[in-house]
């Protein structure tokens, strides 16, 4: 019994997947310039609700409300960019 215990507690998540434009809909580029050392609590839980944890680092977002909204509260630690 022990080992399966062991077993669940060792297992890890699969890796994410990048998040996906809505069928006709658009996707954007953010890209972390600024770092949320100093920051309210709530700036990083952000900057990971969006997929980013380091400066410099890009993500392919949809382009959707509830995105924009996140985008919004962290605009002065990103860049973001009309998707290629």
């Amino acid at each position: 019994m022990a080992e399966q215990g062991k077993a669940k507690r060792v297992a890890k998540k699969a890796p994410a997947k990048a998040a996906k434009a809505a069928p006709g809909g658009k996707a954007i580029r953010i890209t972390q310039i600024g770092s949320p050392i100093g920051r309210p609590d709530w700036a990083l839980a952000t900057l990971k609700g969006l997929g980013l944890n380091k400066r410099h680092r890009s993500r392919m977002v949809a382009d959707t409300a509830a995105v924009r909204g996140m985008i919004e509260r962290v605009k002065h630690l990103l860049r973001v960019e009309a998707a290629p």
